[in-house]
């Protein structure tokens, strides 16, 4: 206590009465605990900085690491001269009470937002530790620190209010109670983003890494970032968008996280043929069909069967369109399935069939319906270009033609 004096006696013997003596004396302790507080404040900060930088070089652990980025032994440094503060603050204005509560107040608010600051910094470090780790770098680490960070904040600042206003809980308890409906309205997003970040974590609805499609906000490509209030998606175009977290569980969206984790990505695609290109094979054109390697044995078996119904049933052949026959629309269909199955790109054991769809004024559709083995985009893209690269190059092969949209020549005459 006498150290804390030593002013005010000072001045007392200079014949200072008791006020102004206690106001010097007040005025030279604060220069002096500041001076005090900074030059521990610049001893911890560089004795935590190099210790826990020897200790990060010298484990295997990349954690320790993450904790020097995110400045944690300089937070913590922190603590050491708010406590001298907060021990030396009560002696130094033991004659001015008013001041006294005040500072102490403002000691105690400090040290509850730099605690805070140190839990942020350490599960900070944490998410980017986790983040490298490949069992946890498709979960949303983000939404879960910040559900954590918002629930310690909402202590911190209940501690805040109890020490500024001295109150109790139950005192403001009710008053949170009073004014909760304006505190929903004015945080409404965030509540929604935290009901919904708690949502798509628990039902592993989206994951960091998933490619999705949400045609509401444009949004076609890898989900890159979940929080509490947004998911970032980078497009294919390389442009971000930014979804809010509860249009998840309030809209629809396409996730192709379940193709991606299949055994193929699905083919499914249609050629027009033109309706007055279908015929009937006659029996000249067998032979020429007999050819196509694809399609030897399938002729051969199938030409037997139609011959031993049409004998048995003493069918009239004069006319071709008596019983049963070939045409070349079904023997192209029967082609491009054996084509694709000899294809390598294409898995064979998922769902396979080439099949006619309902005819429309543009032609019959005939749909290739299978899967190939690769589901990078890029391989992919390269696998379906291959397959209608020849089927498009084989339907002339077949007497058939596509159907093409001819576009109207203007009348020059006519627009002058």
């Amino acid at each position: 206590m006498k150290i804390f004096n030593w002013a005010y006696d000072l001045f007392k013997s200079l014949n200072f009465n008791d006020d102004i003596a206690s106001y010097f004396n007040l005025g030279v302790n604060i220069i002096v605990l500041v001076f005090v507080s900074y030059v521990l404040d610049f001893l911890f900060k560089k004795i935590f900085i190099i210790v826990l930088a020897l200790i990060a070089a010298r484990t295997k652990s990349s954690f320790d690491d993450f904790l020097v980025a995110n400045k944690t032994a300089k937070y913590l440094a922190h603590l050491f001269p708010l406590l001298f503060i907060y021990k030396t603050v009560p002696v130094i204005l033991s004659k001015f009470t008013y001041w006294e509560d005040f500072f102490e107040k403002g000691v105690k608010i400090y040290i509850i937002i730099l605690s805070l600051w140190i839990t942020r910094s350490i599960f900070n470090a944490l998410k980017d530790y986790l983040k490298n780790k490949p069992r946890y770098s498709d979960k949303p680490i983000d939404s879960y620190i910040q559900v954590i960070m918002i629930v310690l904040w909402i202590f911190g600042i209940t501690s805040f209010v109890l020490i500024m206003f001295d109150t109790t809980m139950k005192t403001l308890l009710t008053t949170f109670g009073a004014i909760s409906a304006l505190i929903f309205l004015i945080f409404k997003d965030t509540i929604l983003g935290f009901v919904a970040s708690i949502q798509v974590s628990v039902n592993d609805m989206v994951r960091i890494g998933d490619w999705i499609t949400m045609e509401k906000f444009g949004a076609d490509g890898d989900v890159i970032e979940i929080n509490l209030a947004t998911v970032k998606v980078r497009n294919f175009d390389n442009t971000t968008t930014t979804i809010p977290t509860y249009s998840l569980i309030s809209d629809s969206f396409k996730n192709w996280r379940g193709m991606l984790d299949s055994n193929g990505r699905r083919i499914k695609r249609h050629l027009l043929i033109k309706a007055n290109s279908v015929k009937f094979i006659e029996t000249l054109d067998i032979d020429k069909y007999k050819k196509i390697q694809h399609l030897t044995s399938y002729i051969e078996h199938r030409q037997a069967d139609i011959d031993k119904y049409n004998n048995q049933n003493n069918i009239d052949k004069t006319v071709i369109v008596n019983g049963r026959n070939l045409t070349n629309l079904g023997l192209f269909r029967k082609y491009i399935n054996q084509y694709i199955l000899s294809h390598p790109g294409i898995n064979k054991d998922m769902l396979l069939m080439v099949r006619y769809l309902q005819p429309t004024e543009k032609g019959i559709p005939l749909e290739i319906y299978c899967f190939s083995k690769d589901k990078t985009w890029l391989n992919y893209e390269h696998i379906m270009a291959d397959l209608f690269d020849h089927i498009m190059a084989s339907v002339n092969h077949f007497d058939l033609e596509i159907f093409e949209s001819i576009s109207t020549p203007t009348n020059k005459s006519n627009e002058k």
